[in-house]
């Protein structure tokens, strides 16, 4: 595993839990509103934490800490994911994935061996904006609507999110949005904030004003829908 970057607590990322948070290196997109641009693009080895390190701070956290959320970056990108889960697994910690959704069977496999607590995947927008919204040429949407699809069917607890960035975000997308997700009980908006460690520039969150719009278009087809961090 490349983990790069460890936070000891926290008690919002993981819902009913008290946790740590692991990052892992690489992604497979390029989100030009990536707040954690030195996972994605700029990964200095001597920045890396041991395995052996984690386990060590996850052994004397048994008691005080009841999760681990793993981030990135895109986790399922780290060949020996499995592994890892696994291992927090045995110590009695529960474990949160935060992923992309790009890789439906891997997200699958992990789920139904009971590796998986809790699932957040980022909806980066309506289907036909996603490659721009990610940076990239194209983007194999299938293996997005796959990973959705099966979230939805309830095997594991789970929530979708959307960063809302201006530069990328509006009424139409929204709509379309709403009415993919459809049938989804967790789905939040969260306002873009400027990390200072950003792949793109010039990107612009939103208004409060226009954060309760697009929600309110949301909750046409998803009516428990909310913003987080207002």
């Amino acid at each position: 595993m490349r983990i790069q970057g460890l936070q000891k607590l926290t008690l919002l990322d993981f819902p009913e839990h008290v946790a740590c948070t692991v990052f892992t290196a690489g992604c497979n997109f390029r989100c030009p509103f990536c707040h954690n641009a030195s996972l994605v693009l700029d990964i200095p080895k001597e920045a890396q934490i041991e395995e052996e390190e984690f386990f060590s701070f996850l052994k004397k956290r048994v008691g005080v800490l009841d999760g681990v959320c793993i981030s990135g970056g895109e986790p399922l990108l780290q060949p020996d994911i499995e592994h890892f889960m696994q291992k927090i697994k045995d110590m009695g910690f529960a474990v949160k994935l935060d992923t992309n959704g790009s890789f439906p069977e891997k997200l699958k496999s992990l789920v139904e061996k009971g590796l998986v607590d809790y699932v957040a995947m980022d909806i980066k927008n309506a289907l036909e904006l996603y490659a721009i919204t990610c940076g990239m040429d194209a983007i194999n949407t299938e293996a997005i609507k796959k990973s959705v699809a099966y979230l939805k069917e309830g095997h594991v607890p789970y929530e979708f999110r959307t960063t809302v960035v201006k530069n990328y975000h509006d009424k139409e997308a929204f709509e379309a949005i709403g009415q993919w997700l459809q049938g989804t009980k967790k789905y939040f908006l969260q306002n873009f904030v400027d990390s200072g460690d950003l792949i793109g520039k010039n990107t612009r969150g939103c208004t409060e004003e226009e954060m309760r719009e697009f929600l309110s278009i949301v909750q046409q087809n998803i009516p428990s829908a909310k913003i987080r961090g207002i």
